[in-house]
């Protein structure tokens, strides 16, 4: 197992494979770098060199109990990039992993990174509030801090059916794939998936947005239920100095592994672009 210590003693777990362009993929709340399966074998496939992490306090990395914030997650992958020396890279980032990119490229880059591509990301701020209206309610928060602290075990896998699109008419439902889901949500401590809630719903990432000036790509599912598609990717979009939009009619948050061989073809030809 590769670990690097950070500079606060938090030991963060990494897979780095391959040669080639760097690609560096940043996963969502409660997972791990290993819900990036479809794209690792795929991106290393095409000569690339794929480098995955698994966040403080997520996967097997260290059960860490503070500092759960996008601005730390962020200052994490800094310190992980360039103890690899990793140069001209293209930032990924799902859900969470999105908003942990955006911040990474806006305020601790230095010049490394080359792309980004934000997907059903988080970005701008997720929550409701006077200059949000249109957010999601606080109470839709709360009640993922209640379950998490109180029903983790079963909300866990109650969680993939709107992830994933399962409760959904027609559905093509893959048990495998809600415990593949379920098992790397349970690998993580429960103290930072709780205070990780406050984290991807507000933390305001606008200004990160307008600032960031190299060229992202903005991947949604317009059937996402989970990160709604007009209060983040639309919004994102429209704040960027380089920005491009994509949108999935019928994808689902999860669409990284349900519809992967779209979303590989996508960013493919955005990074050969």
């Amino acid at each position: 197992m590769s670990t690097l210590t950070l500079k606060d003693g938090t030991e963060i777990f990494y897979k780095d494979q391959g040669q080639g362009p760097v690609l560096m993929f940043h996963h969502g709340w409660p997972l791990s770098s290993d819900d990036w399966d479809a794209q690792v074998i795929f991106f290393l496939q095409k000569g690339y060199r794929v480098v995955t992490h698994d966040r403080r306090g997520h996967g097997r990395s260290s059960q860490n109990i503070y500092n759960h914030t996008i601005e730390q997650y962020a200052s994490d992958a800094a310190e992980l990039v360039e103890f690899l020396d990793l140069k001209d890279v293209v930032h990924i980032g799902h859900s969470t992993g999105g908003g942990e990119v955006i911040r990474y490229v806006n305020k601790y880059s230095n010049g490394r990174a080359k792309k980004a591509v934000l997907i059903s990301a988080i970005p701008p701020v997720m929550v409701k509030s006077e200059n949000n209206p249109d957010g999601v309610p606080i109470e839709v928060f709360d009640n993922i801090r209640e379950q998490t602290m109180n029903n983790r075990n079963q909300f866990y896998y109650d969680l993939t059916f709107p992830f994933y699109g399962y409760n959904r008419e027609g559905a093509d439902v893959k048990d495998g794939v809600q415990r593949n889901w379920w098992r790397q949500g349970l690998m993580g401590g429960i103290v930072a998936h709780y205070d990780g809630i406050k984290a991807f719903s507000e933390t305001d990432l606008t200004e990160d947005l307008k600032a960031v000036d190299i060229p992202v790509l903005v991947m949604h599912g317009e059937d996402d239920q989970i990160v709604p598609i007009e209060n983040s990717a639309i919004k994102s979009a429209k704040l960027l100095k380089n920005g491009k939009l994509i949108t999935y009619p019928g994808f689902p948050h999860g669409m990284p592994t349900t519809e992967h061989p779209t979303i590989n073809k996508d960013i493919l030809a955005f990074i050969t672009e």
